[in-house]
C-alpha cells in the first residue's frame, strides 16, 4: 500500500492496522515521518525509485517503479514480463489525498503566485492511475473509508472485491474532478478579475431529496445540491410537520434571508415569496405583533420567519392562526410543546452561524435560451450613494423609517412599494404592472387592515416614471420617499415632492425582484 496524504486524520491507525495484517507500507516525505514516528514500519519511495525528492518536493513519486506497480494489469502477460524485467513490485492500494487548495487558496483568497504551490501533481496522478486500474489496485481518497476497509479486509481474508474497488474508483474520480474544477475556477476568476462574470461555470449536482411535487401537483421536483453545500442544506432542520414542498423551500429561503438582514428582534411573514408583514421590536413577541398587524388576512396560511429563539409567549400567538411553516434559529421546549399540537405545521430550525458565515454568490434561473446567472443582490445596507434630492432634509425619524423600508423592499416582487415606519410595514404593494398601481394597492391594503398611513414613509424598488405615484403617496399620508432615481422625469418627480414639502432620497441602486 502506498500512503501519501495531506490530511493526516486517522492515517496512523489505518497504516498500523494494515501493517499488522502483513501489508508493506510505502510512503513519502511528511507522511512517512508521521508513520515512522508513530512506530509504523515504512519503506520510503526513495528506496524504491533510487531518486530522492527534488524541486522542493514537486517531484517524488513520478517514476516507472511507482506507476508501473500501480498500473500493471496482472492478467496481461506482457505487463508481468515488464514488471519482472524492471524489478517492479506491484502496489495493491493507493491511499492519497491532495494539497488543501480550498483551505489555503480559495478560502484565504491567496494570490496566484502562492496558489501554484498548492496544486498537487503527483498525488492526482497516483489517484487517477489507481482508479484506472481499480481491478488490481484499490484507490482510497477519503479518511472516512479507512475503518470500512480494515473491517472488510478482516472479514474477507484480506480481499477487497472488484465491485468494491470499482466504487472506490468512482469516489476517486469524483474527488480529482472536484479538485481540478476548483483549480480551474480559481484560474478563471483570476483571468476575469474585475472584468465581469466568469467565462465558464460548471455545476456538479446530486439529488439530495425527492420532493412531493413542484410548484403544482403535476410537476415532478427534487432538491439538488453541490457537495460543498451539504452543511448549508443541513442547516435547515425540520423539527416537526409535513414533508416540505417545492414552494415551502422557496418561501423558507426567502424568509430566512429577509428576517436576518435585521440586527434587532425581527419577524417576517411571507405569502408566495412576498412579505405581507415585517416588524422589529424590543422582543420577538413585539416584532411578531407588528408584522401580523400589517396584513392579518394574507398571513393566513403563510410562512413566518424569526431571527431569535421562539419562546412560549410567541408560540401562544402563533398557535392562534393557520400557518404553513415557522422558521427560527431556535425553539424552546415550551414553544415546541405548543406548536407540535398542530400536526401539519412545519417547524424549521436554522443554524444561523453556518448559513450567515458564507453567502451564495450567484442567483441562477433557467429560461428557454439557457441559464441566466447574476450576482446576488446584497446591497440593502449600502448607504454610501444615498443622496437627499428634495429641498427638505428627512427628519431623524423619517430617516430610520426610510432605511427600514429600503431593507424590506429588496424582498418584494416588482413593481414594489412599501409604506412603513421605523419598526414595521404598514402597507405593501407587490407585483403590479405599474408603480402607481402598487401605491394604490399598498394604500388599499393598509386601509383594509385599519392602519393609518399618516406620517409614514414610502420605499420603492425602482424609480417613479411619473409624478402620479408621488401625489398618491402624499395623499395617503407619506411624508418622505426613498427610491433609486434615474427616470428621465426625475426633475418632475422632485418638483412634486417639494410641492408637498416631502423629503426624498435617491439611492442610486435598484432592487427589482422578478
Amino acid at each position: 500500500a502506498l500512503i501519501s496524504v495531506s490530511d493526516k486524520k486517522g492515517v496512523v491507525e489505518f497504516a498500523r492496522a494494515l501493517s499488522e495484517m502483513g501489508v508493506k507500507i510505502i510512503s513519502t516525505g511528511g507522511t512517512a515521518k508521521v508513520l515512522s514516528d508513530a512506530g509504523v514500519s515504512v519503506v520510503s519511495v526513495e528506496s524504491i525509485t533510487g531518486f530522492g525528492e527534488m524541486m522542493d518536493g514537486r517531484v517524488k513519486t513520478l517514476h516507472p517503479k511507482i506507476f508501473g506497480g500501480i498500473l500493471a494489469d496482472k492478467d496481461n502477460e506482457l505487463h508481468i514480463r515488464d514488471l519482472n524485467k524492471n524489478k517492479i513490485e506491484t502496489i495493491d492500494m493507493v491511499v492519497v489525498n491532495l494539497y488543501p487548495f480550498k483551505e489555503e487558496v480559495v478560502e484565504k483568497r491567496s494570490p496566484l503566485k502562492e496558489a501554484i504551490n498548492f496544486i498537487d501533481i503527483g498525488g492526482a496522478a497516483l489517484i487517477r492511475a489507481s482508479a484506472k486500474n481499480y481491478r488490481f489496485c484499490v484507490p482510497v481518497v477519503n479518511p472516512e473509508s479507512y475503518n470500512i476497509i480494515i473491517e472488510r479486509l478482516k472479514n474477507n481474508n484480506n480481499v477487497i472485491t472488484e465491485d468494491e474497488s470499482f466504487k472506490f474508483a468512482i469516489s476517486a474520480f469524483k474527488y480529482t474532478y472536484k479538485y481540478d474544477r476548483m483549480i480551474y475556477e480559481y484560474f478563471i476568476s483570476k483571468d476575469v478579475e474585475n472584468s465581469g462574470m466568469p467565462s465558464y461555470m460548471e455545476f456538479y449536482l446530486k439529488k439530495y431529496k425527492e420532493l412531493r411535487y413542484g410548484e403544482n401537483a403535476h410537476q415532478k421536483a427534487g432538491l439538488y445540491i453541490e457537495d460543498d453545500f451539504i452543511k448549508r442544506t443541513e442547516a435547515f432542520k425540520k423539527l416537526h410537520g409535513k414533508e416540505l414542498s417545492y414552494n415551502n423551500l422557496v418561501d423558507i429561503d426567502t424568509a430566512f434571508e429577509a428576517v436576518n438582514i435585521f440586527e434587532e428582534p425581527a419577524t417576517v411573514i411571507l405569502k408566495h415569496t412576498n412579505p405581507c408583514g415585517v416588524g422589529i421590536g424590543e422582543n420577538l413577541k413585539d416584532s411578531y405583533r407588528k408584522a401580523l398587524d400589517c396584513d392579518p388576512v394574507s398571513a393566513f396560511g403563510g410562512i413566518v420567519g424569526f431571527n431569535r429563539k421562539v419562546d412560549r409567549t410567541v408560540a401562544e400567538q402563533l398557535y392562534k392562526i393557520f400557518l404553513e411553516v415557522i422558521v427560527a434559529p431556535e425553539f424552546d421546549d415550551s414553544a415546541l410543546e405548543i406548536l407540535k399540537k398542530k400536526k401539519n405545521l412545519r417547524l424549521i430550525n436554522t443554524d444561523n452561524k453556518t448559513l450567515l458565515e458564507k453567502k451564495y454568490k450567484y442567483d441562477i434561473k433557467l429560461i428557454g435560451m439557457g441559464f441566466l446567472i447574476q450576482e446576488k443582490d446584497y446591497t440593502e445596507k449600502d448607504f454610501s450613494r444615498f443622496e437627499v434630492v428634495s429641498k427638505r432634509e428627512p427628519t431623524e425619524d423619517e430617516l430610520k423609517a426610510l432605511y427600514f423600508g429600503w431593507k424590506v423592499i429588496r424582498f418584494i416582487k416588482s413593481n414594489a412599494v412599501v409604506f412603513c415606519r421605523a419598526d414595521r410595514t404598514l402597507g405593501i404593494g407587490a407585483g403590479q404592472m405599474s408603480r402607481v398601481d402598487s401605491v394604490e394597492l399598498a394604500t388599499m391594503k393598509a386601509k383594509n387592515a385599519g392602519i393609518s398611513l399618516r406620517n409614514s414613509v414610502l420605499a420603492s424598488d425602482a424609480f417613479f416614471p411619473f409624478r402620479d405615484g408621488i401625489d398618491k403617496a402624499y395623499n395617503a399620508g407619506a411624508t418622505a420617499i426613498i427610491q433609486p432615481g434615474g427616470s428621465i422625469r426625475d426633475k418632475e418627480v422632485i418638483e412634486a415632492v417639494d410641492e408637498h414639502n416631502m423629503a426624498m432620497i435617491f439611492t442610486g441602486v435598484r432592487h427589482f425582484r422578478h
